[in-house]
């Protein structure tokens, strides 16, 4: 069997997947193609890490593409676009939800944990943005440019960000859900909304705690996680906050906790019983962080040793006060985890940035596609074929490259539904 071949033999059987793609919808009365075979195709175009609907279009005259998926004729990119603008959201995200839930029942987010807490990151991220084309669900800022005279202009831009929550751990992450952000609408807010949906779609203890920057470090934000049953913590810089201020004074007369992690030397001390603000009182504590660490380089082929430090403070409300500061300390630094693997990986092999089709539905009806087929290709690889070598010769990519060659050896493969 190929690679592409054990890898839909997979996730039919542990995650019902062909079942589930039927289950998707979408708002056309008369489909002339249906749903399920446009939501496979696009599938397995994200998987195959394709970077266009005009390529996935291509694929699907491959005899491989067209035996898996039982065509009488190719796709068209027009197609594929129509239906993802009538796409019912709410069907992919829970389809999304049951792998996740799966892999939970299935123990593979224990590696996961800290402490025995999950911890979910949440974290904003730009996608798509153009000085031409926009839609209603576009934001607009104004940039300065230089045009071929060297004369220095104002033109409008438009652009879509998304915040994401994603659970990162030390074997693989996987991605919860995203929500847009509206135009004009603070990131607080979308991520409340994004955090409601997941209560309802996954309960309240699916995981334990939210870990977010310090752009979400205010009262209201704290206050409405608290309320839906989990812990928050987060990085606090603002000097004018009350605990910011009795952190520096208290901190400074506390012995610190040292640790070594990994090539750093870590001081950690902690401050309890404090307010985030006087104004809306919220109590809190601080884990304060001093790190420091030798940074390692080749400059003109000589071996440069530089010291470096950093600072960092976290607050962690009552819900976490039975976890010493290490967990707290830990679960901060995760939260770095949806920038390095989801969005990094996302944006150099995953083409995150480059847009389909430009459209209020579609750019998340998409993304979410993205998502599950990226949350299942690193559960396959890592996890259930333990085909990936960090230190050998197989990559991720060349995986990915593999299973796109399969598709040139059709007699090797099976329909993807025997109906």
């Amino acid at each position: 069997m190929n690679l592409l071949g054990q890898f839909w033999h997979y996730v039919s059987k542990v995650y019902d997947l062909p079942r589930r793609l039927r289950a998707v919808r979408d708002t056309r009365v008369y489909p002339h193609i249906p749903t399920w075979q446009i939501s496979a195709s696009l599938f397995l175009g994200a998987l195959l890490r394709l970077p266009s609907f005009l390529q996935l279009a291509t694929d699907t005259k491959r005899a491989g593409w067209r035996r898996l998926l039982r065509f009488d004729q190719p796709l068209q990119d027009d197609q594929l676009a129509y239906v993802c603008e009538r796409y019912r959201l709410d069907d992919w995200r829970e389809l999304l939800g049951a792998v996740n839930q799966t892999l939970k029942r299935n123990k593979a987010l224990e590696s996961a944990k800290i402490g025995g807490l999950l911890v979910v990151a949440l974290d904003a991220n730009e996608q798509f943005k153009s000085r031409s084309r926009c839609c209603e669900a576009c934001a607009r800022r104004t940039v300065t440019v230089k045009g071929p005279d060297g004369k220095l202009t104002e033109v409008e831009e438009f652009y879509h960000r998304m915040v994401y929550a994603q659970i990162s751990g030390p074997k693989f992450s996987v991605v919860l859900d995203l929500e847009p952000i509206r135009p004009g609408e603070d990131e607080c807010a979308a991520a409340l909304r994004l955090l409601g949906r997941l209560r309802r779609l996954y309960g309240p203890r699916f995981f334990d705690a939210v870990t977010v920057d310090a752009w979400y470090t205010n009262t209201p934000f704290v206050r409405a996680v608290r309320r839906m049953g989990w812990g928050v913590i987060s990085v606090l810089k603002q000097e004018r906050f009350t605990a910011y201020q009795e952190t520096t004074t208290l901190a400074a007369a506390q012995k610190p906790l040292s640790l070594l992690w990994e090539d750093r030397q870590i001081a950690l001390r902690e401050i309890r019983h404090l307010s985030l603000s006087e104004d809306r009182p919220e109590p809190i504590r601080v884990v304060v962080s001093d790190e420091t660490w030798v940074e390692t380089k080749r400059v003109a082929g000589k071996t440069v040793r530089t010291p470096r430090h950093s600072h960092w403070r976290w607050i962690a409300t009552p819900e976490l006060d039975p976890y010493p500061s290490q967990v707290v300390w830990r679960a901060g630094h995760q939260r770095w985890g949806i920038e390095n693997h989801a969005f990094n990986e996302l944006t150099q092999y995953y083409h995150l940035t480059h847009c389909p089709h430009h459209h209020p539905v579609a750019i998340p009806a998409w993304l979410l596609i993205l998502l599950l087929a990226f949350n299942l290709f690193e559960v396959f690889v890592r996890l259930h074929g333990k085909l990936w070598q960090p230190a050998g010769k197989v990559t991720l990519q060349s995986l990915a490259l593999n299973l796109d060659r399969a598709l040139e050896h059709p007699d090797e493969l099976e329909p993807l539904w025997s109906g």
